[in-house]
């Protein structure tokens, strides 16, 4: 029975019963949606925030390593600005931390560039390189422990359980190699100099877009420089990394006091673990 004040109205027990079925239907869908709100806000407070510092370099670092900026590109500082509609502050602080992971080169007075390297640059910092990292390696060698050597062997077990993926993944987990060789060195300022001369170098090769199966070729060939690191393989650390650095690039020795030096037979053996 339902009562108006000036009707009373006889409806059916079923009907009313599918009204309340309905009603506690609708409140339980609200109050489960509540309670994900109040959950992802939950979660979200305790995340670090996102700045729009950190969101215009994830974007820009997407935007290049996508190709919508080819190497060589200018990247305007102003024109992005625009077209974020933010201003120039952050577009500036991104190109900053763009540069020094080597995606961004900065040439005076013309402003910030998508690294591009040429072929000349690539052998002549290459034979820096070589001298450089031959060194980080014997001083490696002598500061070697069983939890850095594991360290070295993770990280290389790590590169060849790479399957596919983006190539500047692939660049960082490399370079995350490298590094801790010249960590394990012990000389900030040969870490340094070996950061700024390689960074670049990092980034070129993986802006290249090379097929999934040249990059895990690449990724496949760093054991052989652990072994030289840890002491498994009589190699000499000169020799070690420039037939190394042959896997990406062509004559690195060039401009170096080893060019004409090749030790073919270090060189027949990566080519038949390939």
């Amino acid at each position: 029975m339902y009562y108006t004040g000036l009707v009373t109205f006889y409806l059916p027990s079923r009907y009313l019963q599918r009204q309340s079925d309905l009603v506690l239907r609708k409140l339980e869908a609200l109050l489960s949606k509540t309670l994900k709100i109040i959950s992802k806000r939950a979660i979200n407070a305790m995340r670090p925030p996102k700045t729009i510092g950190n969101y215009v370099y994830d974007q820009l670092r997407e935007e290049i390593v996508s190709g919508r900026y080819q190497p060589g590109t200018r990247l305007n500082e102003s024109m992005i600005a625009r077209e974020m509609n933010i201003s120039r502050i952050p577009v500036r602080e991104a190109l900053v931390r763009l540069r020094e992971h080597g995606l961004v080169m900065k040439h005076d007075r013309r402003g910030m560039f998508v690294t591009e390297l040429t072929q000349e640059d690539i052998q002549r910092i290459n034979s820096v390189r070589i001298i450089l990292e031959a060194e980080a390696i014997k001083l490696c060698q002598a500061n070697m422990t069983k939890k850095l050597e594991a360290k070295l062997t993770s990280l290389v077990d790590r590169m060849e359980q790479w399957e596919s993926g983006k190539e500047i993944d692939a660049a960082d987990m490399d370079i995350e190699f490298h590094r801790t060789i010249w960590s394990i060195a012990g000389n900030p300022y040969l870490y340094n100099t070996l950061d700024s001369l390689s960074t670049s170098l990092f980034a070129h090769a993986a802006l290249q877009h090379v097929n999934v199966e040249t990059t895990k070729w690449r990724l496949n060939h760093h054991r052989s420089l652990l072994d030289v690191v840890i002491g498994k393989s009589d190699t000499s650390p000169e020799q070690a990394v420039m037939h190394h650095l042959k896997v990406y690039y062509d004559e690195p020795e060039k401009y170096s006091s080893l060019a004409g030096t090749t030790d073919y037979s270090f060189e027949g053996a990566q080519l038949e673990e390939a």
